[in-house]
């Protein structure tokens, strides 16, 4: 059975910093691109970042460059998202995601074949 399970989730205050944590079974890790999306009540899915498991391949947001930064432990099967200065409108629902498929279309949310539940990231004022 293929999981993704995220955690890490929670409320912090603006500044502020978070470590999210993917922990993925049940498919060949390797293979694959792990993605972050996120959701806010009202707003479509949006892309966060991407990291390709067997090279290490990165990928960013505009709205989170510079601030987030996502890495992987092959070993343990986990992708991780470091959240460093923390905004307001970074809160919503972080999902992560499993593709096949790497590059230029990672941010799309139907190029995934895997999808976890989400955690809930908020950031106060």
């Amino acid at each position: 059975e293929v999981q993704l399970v995220e955690s890490g989730g929670g409320l912090v205050q603006a500044g502020g910093s978070l470590r999210l944590s993917c922990v993925a079974s049940g498919f060949t890790f390797d293979d694959y691109a792990i993605g972050w999306f996120r959701q806010a009540p009202g707003k479509e899915r949006e892309g966060v970042s991407c990291i390709s498991v067997r090279d290490g391949t990165t990928y960013y947001g505009d709205s989170v460059k510079g601030r987030f930064a996502t890495s992987r432990d092959n070993a343990k099967n986990t992708v991780y998202l470091q959240m460093n200065s923390l905004k307001p409108e970074d809160t919503a629902v972080y999902y992560c995601a499993a593709s096949l498929r790497h590059g230029s279309s990672w941010s799309v949310p139907g190029e995934y074949d895997y999808l976890g539940r989400g955690t809930q990231v908020t950031v106060s004022s």
